[in-house]
Protein backbone atom coordinates (compact mmCIF):
# COMPACT_ATOMS: atom_id res chain seq x y z
CA UNK A 1 0.00 0.00 0.00
CA UNK A 2 0.99 3.30 -0.96
CA UNK A 3 2.38 5.35 2.37
CA UNK A 4 -0.13 8.21 1.19
CA UNK A 5 -3.25 5.62 0.94
CA UNK A 6 -2.00 4.44 4.63
CA UNK A 7 -1.82 7.67 6.17
CA UNK A 8 -5.45 8.53 4.84
CA UNK A 9 -6.59 4.96 6.22
CA UNK A 10 -5.53 6.13 9.40
CA UNK A 11 -7.18 8.89 9.34
CA UNK A 12 -9.75 7.99 8.08
CA UNK A 13 -9.81 5.28 11.49
CA UNK A 14 -9.08 7.59 13.84
CA UNK A 15 -11.93 9.94 12.55
CA UNK A 16 -14.28 6.92 12.53
CA UNK A 17 -15.37 7.44 9.14
CA UNK A 18 -16.54 4.55 7.35
CA UNK A 19 -14.22 3.70 4.67
CA UNK A 20 -13.33 0.74 1.82
CA UNK A 21 -9.89 -0.02 0.12
CA UNK A 22 -10.47 -1.10 -3.62
CA UNK A 23 -7.42 -3.49 -4.64
CA UNK A 24 -7.88 -3.94 -8.39
CA UNK A 25 -6.76 -7.81 -9.04
CA UNK A 26 -5.45 -7.51 -11.93
CA UNK A 27 -2.61 -4.98 -11.32
CA UNK A 28 -2.51 -3.97 -7.70
CA UNK A 29 -3.83 -0.34 -8.07
CA UNK A 30 -5.69 0.81 -4.62
CA UNK A 31 -7.83 3.23 -3.85
CA UNK A 32 -10.44 4.49 -1.07
CA UNK A 33 -13.78 4.61 -1.71
CA UNK A 34 -16.40 5.94 1.04
CA UNK A 35 -20.09 5.42 0.94
CA UNK A 36 -20.62 9.55 0.28
CA UNK A 37 -18.93 9.05 -3.19
CA UNK A 38 -20.59 10.13 -6.06
CA UNK A 39 -17.85 9.87 -8.87
CA UNK A 40 -16.94 6.97 -10.33
CA UNK A 41 -17.83 3.70 -11.65
CA UNK A 42 -21.58 2.94 -11.05
CA UNK A 43 -21.31 -0.35 -10.11
CA UNK A 44 -18.18 -0.27 -7.56
CA UNK A 45 -20.06 2.56 -5.72
CA UNK A 46 -22.60 0.41 -5.28
CA UNK A 47 -20.71 -2.66 -4.09
CA UNK A 48 -18.96 -0.06 -1.93
CA UNK A 49 -22.49 1.06 -0.28
CA UNK A 50 -23.29 -2.71 0.20
CA UNK A 51 -20.13 -3.37 1.34
CA UNK A 52 -20.06 -1.15 4.29
CA UNK A 53 -23.87 -1.82 5.09
CA UNK A 54 -23.16 -5.72 5.48
CA UNK A 55 -19.61 -5.13 7.29
CA UNK A 56 -18.43 -7.99 4.38
CA UNK A 57 -15.62 -7.86 1.44
CA UNK A 58 -16.19 -8.84 -1.60
CA UNK A 59 -15.24 -9.08 -4.85
CA UNK A 60 -16.85 -7.14 -7.91
CA UNK A 61 -16.24 -7.13 -11.54
CA UNK A 62 -16.53 -3.68 -12.96
CA UNK A 63 -15.91 -2.44 -16.57
CA UNK A 64 -12.24 -1.89 -15.92
CA UNK A 65 -11.68 -5.27 -13.92
CA UNK A 66 -11.78 -7.25 -11.20
CA UNK A 67 -12.07 -5.26 -7.51
CA UNK A 68 -11.51 -6.70 -4.23
CA UNK A 69 -13.18 -4.09 -1.48
CA UNK A 70 -11.61 -4.28 1.95
CA UNK A 71 -13.92 -2.99 4.74
CA UNK A 72 -13.02 -0.66 7.36
CA UNK A 73 -15.83 0.03 9.37
CA UNK A 74 -15.79 1.95 12.57
CA UNK A 75 -16.90 -0.16 15.62
CA UNK A 76 -20.56 -0.35 16.21
CA UNK A 77 -21.59 1.00 19.79
CA UNK A 78 -25.07 1.26 21.80
CA UNK A 79 -25.74 3.71 24.17
CA UNK A 80 -27.88 3.28 26.56
CA UNK A 81 -29.88 5.67 28.83
CA UNK A 82 -31.07 5.09 31.72
CA UNK A 83 -29.77 1.86 34.15
CA UNK A 84 -33.37 0.62 34.31
CA UNK A 85 -34.30 -3.33 34.23
CA UNK A 86 -34.79 -3.35 30.53
CA UNK A 87 -31.14 -1.97 30.08
CA UNK A 88 -29.80 -5.18 32.02
CA UNK A 89 -30.79 -7.63 28.82
CA UNK A 90 -30.48 -5.35 26.24
CA UNK A 91 -26.62 -4.26 26.93
CA UNK A 92 -25.59 -8.15 27.58
CA UNK A 93 -27.94 -8.53 24.01
CA UNK A 94 -25.80 -5.72 22.68
CA UNK A 95 -22.13 -6.90 23.72
CA UNK A 96 -23.46 -10.60 22.29
CA UNK A 97 -24.16 -8.73 18.89
CA UNK A 98 -21.10 -7.09 18.61
CA UNK A 99 -21.49 -3.42 20.32
CA UNK A 100 -18.97 -1.60 22.42
CA UNK A 101 -21.92 -0.70 24.93
CA UNK A 102 -22.32 1.73 26.76
CA UNK A 103 -24.77 2.90 30.11
CA UNK A 104 -25.76 6.45 30.85
CA UNK A 105 -27.07 7.38 33.94
CA UNK A 106 -26.41 9.77 36.65
CA UNK A 107 -27.93 7.56 39.69
CA UNK A 108 -25.09 5.22 40.51
CA UNK A 109 -27.24 3.22 42.68
CA UNK A 110 -28.54 1.89 39.09
CA UNK A 111 -25.18 2.41 37.06
CA UNK A 112 -23.44 -0.46 39.29
CA UNK A 113 -20.93 -2.64 38.19
CA UNK A 114 -23.28 -5.21 40.29
CA UNK A 115 -26.15 -4.73 38.07
CA UNK A 116 -24.32 -4.38 34.59
CA UNK A 117 -20.94 -6.55 35.30
CA UNK A 118 -18.47 -5.99 32.45
CA UNK A 119 -20.50 -2.87 30.71
CA UNK A 120 -19.17 0.63 30.51
CA UNK A 121 -21.12 2.61 32.83
CA UNK A 122 -20.77 6.59 32.95
CA UNK A 123 -22.42 8.38 35.31
CA UNK A 124 -22.60 11.90 34.23
CA UNK A 125 -25.42 13.98 33.08
CA UNK A 126 -26.60 12.26 29.31
CA UNK A 127 -25.98 15.91 27.93
CA UNK A 128 -22.00 15.75 29.26
CA UNK A 129 -21.91 11.95 28.65
CA UNK A 130 -23.51 12.43 24.79
CA UNK A 131 -21.21 15.34 24.34
CA UNK A 132 -17.97 13.04 24.94
CA UNK A 133 -19.15 10.05 23.57
CA UNK A 134 -19.87 11.90 20.33
CA UNK A 135 -22.29 9.24 18.19
CA UNK A 136 -21.14 8.76 15.00
CA UNK A 137 -22.73 6.55 11.99
CA UNK A 138 -21.79 3.42 13.84
CA UNK A 139 -23.85 4.46 17.25
CA UNK A 140 -27.49 3.14 18.10
CA UNK A 141 -28.52 5.47 20.96
CA UNK A 142 -31.76 3.94 23.32
CA UNK A 143 -33.49 6.05 26.25
CA UNK A 144 -35.10 4.30 28.67
CA UNK A 145 -35.66 6.43 31.83
CA UNK A 146 -39.03 8.06 31.34
CA UNK A 147 -37.97 11.25 32.68
CA UNK A 148 -37.55 13.75 30.78
CA UNK A 149 -34.74 15.48 32.00
CA UNK A 150 -32.46 12.36 31.36
CA UNK A 151 -33.90 11.16 28.56
CA UNK A 152 -34.62 14.50 26.78
CA UNK A 153 -31.09 15.28 26.39
CA UNK A 154 -29.56 12.59 25.05
CA UNK A 155 -32.22 12.85 22.57
CA UNK A 156 -31.17 15.52 21.79
CA UNK A 157 -27.60 15.45 21.07
CA UNK A 158 -28.78 12.09 19.73
CA UNK A 159 -30.62 13.71 16.90
CA UNK A 160 -27.75 16.39 16.41
CA UNK A 161 -25.66 13.87 15.95
CA UNK A 162 -25.39 11.38 12.60
CA UNK A 163 -25.83 8.01 14.75
CA UNK A 164 -27.56 5.05 12.34
CA UNK A 165 -30.40 4.40 15.13
CA UNK A 166 -32.05 6.50 17.82
CA UNK A 167 -35.03 4.29 20.35
CA UNK A 168 -37.02 5.85 23.28
CA UNK A 169 -39.53 3.92 25.47
CA UNK A 170 -42.29 5.06 26.34
CA UNK A 171 -46.00 4.73 25.28
CA UNK A 172 -47.71 6.19 22.62
CA UNK A 173 -48.86 9.07 24.66
CA UNK A 174 -45.45 9.47 26.16
CA UNK A 175 -43.88 10.15 22.67
CA UNK A 176 -46.90 12.07 21.75
CA UNK A 177 -45.48 14.28 24.57
CA UNK A 178 -41.86 13.60 23.80
CA UNK A 179 -42.59 15.50 20.57
CA UNK A 180 -44.48 18.34 21.90
CA UNK A 181 -41.07 19.16 24.00
CA UNK A 182 -38.79 18.51 20.98
CA UNK A 183 -40.63 20.46 18.87
CA UNK A 184 -40.89 23.14 21.15
CA UNK A 185 -36.71 22.97 21.78
CA UNK A 186 -36.33 23.86 17.87
CA UNK A 187 -36.18 20.36 16.43
CA UNK A 188 -38.52 19.68 13.10
CA UNK A 189 -41.00 16.99 12.20
CA UNK A 190 -38.30 15.18 10.24
CA UNK A 191 -35.82 15.29 13.14
CA UNK A 192 -37.94 13.79 15.22
CA UNK A 193 -39.30 11.17 13.12
CA UNK A 194 -35.71 9.92 13.38
CA UNK A 195 -36.82 8.50 16.86
CA UNK A 196 -38.49 4.99 17.09
CA UNK A 197 -41.26 5.29 19.36
CA UNK A 198 -42.57 3.35 21.22
CA UNK A 199 -39.58 1.49 20.74
CA UNK A 200 -38.48 -2.23 19.23
CA UNK A 201 -40.20 -3.85 16.67
CA UNK A 202 -43.99 -4.87 17.60
CA UNK A 203 -43.94 -8.23 18.40
CA UNK A 204 -46.04 -8.56 21.67
CA UNK A 205 -42.82 -8.04 24.37
CA UNK A 206 -44.02 -7.88 27.97
CA UNK A 207 -41.25 -9.29 30.00
CA UNK A 208 -37.55 -7.03 30.23
CA UNK A 209 -35.72 -9.52 28.02
CA UNK A 210 -38.50 -10.00 24.98
CA UNK A 211 -38.43 -5.88 24.89
CA UNK A 212 -34.53 -5.85 24.68
CA UNK A 213 -35.05 -8.43 22.33
CA UNK A 214 -37.61 -6.50 20.34
CA UNK A 215 -35.45 -3.22 20.67
CA UNK A 216 -32.07 -5.31 19.16
CA UNK A 217 -34.25 -6.30 16.10
CA UNK A 218 -35.07 -2.95 15.44
CA UNK A 219 -31.47 -2.11 15.68
CA UNK A 220 -30.37 -4.82 13.66
CA UNK A 221 -33.25 -3.92 10.92
CA UNK A 222 -31.80 -0.33 11.02
CA UNK A 223 -28.02 -1.19 10.56
CA UNK A 224 -28.53 -4.21 7.72
CA UNK A 225 -31.79 -2.48 5.82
Amino acid sequence: MRSDLLQRLLEDRAAKRPVVLATRLTDGVQKLLYQTDTEGETGLLEAVREALASDKGRVVATSDGEWFLNVFNPPLRLIIVGAVHIAQPLARIGALAGYDVTVVDPRTAFASEDRFPGITLVTDWPDEAMAALAPDTRTAVVTLTHDPKLDDPALQAALRSPCFYIGALGSRKTHGTRRERLLAAGFDEAAFARINGPVGLSIGAKSPAEIAISIMAQITEKLRT
